[in-house]
């Protein structure tokens, strides 16, 4: 079904090859990723200098990118900024709260130029998809799914900071990524949709890294089989294989969604080279994958769902198993959900970038036209990704169709995937073609316990389960016709509601502040020495950036840095902001304890930062929201301590927001409460790695630590505290 190959293979004339008449690095030049970071790349460093075509964000970031770059001096967008309103738009936390937001949005977009989708109108990855890609272009988003290769349009999900230097136009500095093609052949059965084929990628790549930080470019002839819409939903998916982004080969086919949306012009043949060289392969035989199903608590946690269901007793013991160990307050029971062979679902979902596309929704319908989900517990929700999508549904009595059925339509929405919209019960289950099912990403809280969990499933085999009333079943288990429907965009319903102020800033115009929308707080700069104290050892085998900074209703606390900061680490380790409290009051008062540990490493108060700092095996996998790091720096943190980083664009937020990005390979024993020492933090960051002393009770030790590669930019910005503080420094103005 699906062979990886490491050792790299050259593409001739669309056809894999272990040898070509070029050398590998030529070969390198010829693939279609390389053309658009090099047209991107300014300067002739070795390092890639990118600038951007467009940036997305949403209302969970917006405000913080905005703030950042007006304390880092921006007077307008230098570049088109869509800022959407698709994830606090249904959100009824905190009272006015997330209104507010919007009306900054609204106002930012006036002074400086920018682009301003009122809530509901759409998600934030189908209006880039539908407005603002184009062939040959790159796209910078703040959220991790920011995805649209199969347009032509390479993109990235960054943390904050990255589009705050863009908006400063300023560049994104990588070194060249290697690049893996993905060699789709073969098409796939009328039962296997999207998510299917991006599951089983996900399964065959995730743990082993195969794909981290590196480009994946679709080629093959199995490409040409699939419409646009079947591409979009594998290529939003990418972000959970770890790879940087992603690209496709264009066609008629892309060309006529195009002009479809009324942008011919944006359209262009991309594809490799006569021979083109790729750092790694992905062969993937689409007519050998099944109906997959991704279950708690990780889109790579797949099975066919016929292994699954055969074997359902014992991978369910064993979900629960983990469950209940990692959240002790909670009890997780999905064995209760089975009655012989079958396995009862409690809800169905088919939402957001992912699932909420027409093509996903029309096929839905296809398998439950004329029959009915039930009056049972088991229902079926359904949020189309934009205004005319919905729209389009409606003409087409599509909608109307499925609303015969049971099934529920809700508006552009983001919630599903995050856990801010149809939390299902406690200890239920719930199947959605989103994008995430991470511990808590449906909205429970462990911690109060409560607990329930998802599986990823396509919206073919979510509508077959429907239409056994909630019994799981794979699409290929049910007998349908597939309906032939044209899709039409109408332009004019984002014509007459968003505002499109590209270009015309007013600088006149005040920024509307609500009382939740605060600035960020003094962060100091980096002094000669620096003393750590764990105040959180997570060994687990990843940390996702749910468990740094939960997702669900704390995201309408995102405008205010200290209010959202109380709610680190609550869902992992509740006791860690209590810690950084504590610590910070220590210092504060200069305590005689922390004094005594001062000088046992040969400094004092006044030499010395002192900061709090985090220990995980391999955090930030997820979300690229900036506030997983952001939240420990306003805590007082100076440190991230790590095996290895489990994405780049969690690791740049930390080095963003002046937290020294530590990597060891030696074994951590360290525990709360002791201490690490930093004699020179200047030439650390400067060499990139050194050795530092360890306090464990009494006994002094040492640690070998790396910062990985840091660029002169980055090294700069970790010794002047933070991103802000170091364009204020470029300025002349104090931190």
């Amino acid at each position: 079904m699906i062979k990886l190959n490491e050792k790299g293979s050259f593409l001739i004339d669309g056809v894999l090859s272990q040898s070509a008449p070029i050398s590998k690095e030529d070969g390198k030049k010829g693939t279609i990723a390389h053309k658009i970071l090099s047209k991107h790349s300014v300067g002739n460093s070795s390092l890639l200098k990118i600038k951007f075509d467009a940036l997305v964000s949403h209302d969970i970031t917006y405000v913080g990118i905005i703030q950042t770059a007006r304390a880092s001096g921006l007077k307008e967008f230098p570049l088109p900024f869509a800022l959407t309103n698709c994830h606090n738009s249904l959100c009824a936390v905190g009272g006015t709260i997330n209104e507010d937001d919007h009306a900054f949005g609204l106002s930012a977009a006036k002074r400086y130029g920018g682009i301003f989708v009122p809530p509901m109108q759409a998600v934030i990855h189908q209006y880039a998809r539908e407005t603002l890609t184009k062939c040959g272009n790159m796209i910078l988003g703040s959220d991790s799914h920011t995805r649209y290769g199969a347009l032509g349009t390479m993109a990235i999900g960054e943390g904050g900071p990255e589009l705050a230097k863009q908006l400063l136009s300023n560049t994104y500095d990588i070194l060249p990524p290697e690049v893996v093609c993905v060699y789709l052949k073969g098409k796939v059965k009328k039962s296997v949709g999207p998510h299917d084929v991006a599951i089983a990628i996900i399964k065959s790549v995730f743990a082993s890294g195969f794909v981290k930080n590196r480009v994946l470019e679709f080629v093959g002839d199995g490409v040409n089989s699939l419409s646009v819409d079947f591409r979009n939903g594998i290529d939003v998916m990418t972000t959970e294989t770890t790879c940087l982004s992603s690209i496709w080969k264009t066609d008629d086919k892309v060309k006529e969604y195009y002009k479809i949306h009324k942008r011919e012009n944006d359209y262009s043949l991309l594809e490799p080279d006569r021979i083109a060289y790729y750092d790694r392969v992905i062969e993937v035989d689409l007519s050998e994958i099944e109906p997959m199903i991704a279950l708690p608590f990780h889109p790579s946690n797949a099975y066919t769902i016929r292994e699954f269901i055969e074997n359902a007793r014992d991978i369910l013991e064993d979900i629960d198993n983990k469950a209940n160990k990692q959240f002790p307050k909670a009890s997780l029971k999905l064995t209760s959900k089975l009655d012989g062979k079958h396995l009862r679902v409690d809800q169905g979902i088919i939402a957001g970038c992912a699932g909420g596309t027409f093509e996903n929704i029309c096929t839905a319908s296809d398998i439950l036209r004329g029959k009915s989900i039930g009056n049972d517990c088991f229902t079926l929700n359904i949020y189309p990704a934009s205004t005319p999508i919905q729209a389009e549904l409606w003409a087409n009595g599509i909608a109307l169709e499925l609303l015969n059925t049971g099934a529920i339509f809700k508006p552009a929405f983001c919630g599903p995937c995050f856990g801010a919209g149809d939390v299902p019960t406690n200890n239920g289950l719930s199947i959605r073609h989103t994008t995430r099912n991470f511990p808590n990403r449906e909205g429970s809280k462990p911690s109060d316990g409560q607990i329930s969990a998802v599986a990823l499933m396509d919206a073919r085999s979510i509508a077959a389960t429907a239409l056994n009333g909630g019994i799981l079943t794979p699409a290929d288990d049910v007998d349908y016709s597939v309906s032939s429907v044209c899709y039409s965009f109408n332009p004019e319903i984002y014509k007459n509601r968003i505002y499109n102020g590209f270009g015309k800033p007013n600088p006149n115009q005040r920024l509307v502040y609500g009382p939740n929308i605060t600035d960020w707080p003094t962060i100091p700069k980096a002094k000669q020495s620096l003393l750590l104290k764990l105040t959180a050892v997570i060994k687990d085998e990843v940390t996702t950036t749910d468990e740094l900074i939960p997702s669900g209703e704390t995201s309408s606390y995102r405008s205010n840095p200290m209010k959202l900061a109380e709610f680190t680490l609550s869902r992992r380790v509740p006791e860690y902001v209590g810690r950084c409290k504590v610590l910070t009051k220590e210092i504060e008062a200069k305590d005689e304890k922390l004094a005594y540990v001062l000088k046992l490493f040969g400094t004092s108060f006044e030499k010395a930062n002192i900061g709090s700092s985090i220990y995980a095996v391999k955090p930030g996998d997820g979300s690229a929201r900036e506030q997983a790091a952001s939240c420990q720096r306003v805590l007082g943190a100076s440190a991230n301590i790590c095996r290895e980083f489990a994405t780049k664009r969690y690791r740049s937020n930390c080095i963003n927001w002046g937290m020294l990005p530590l990597t060891t390979k030696d074994d951590f024993t360290l525990a709360v409460g002791d201490y690490l020492y930093i004699d020179d933090v200047l030439k650390l960051i400067d060499e990139c790695k050194g050795v530092i002393k360890t306090l464990k009770g009494d006994k002094i030790g040492i640690l070998n630590v790396d910062l990985g590669n840091l660029t002169a930019e980055e090294k700069e910005i970790l010794k002047q505290g933070c991103l802000m503080n170091y364009y204020k420094s470029q300025r002349g103005t104090s931190a």
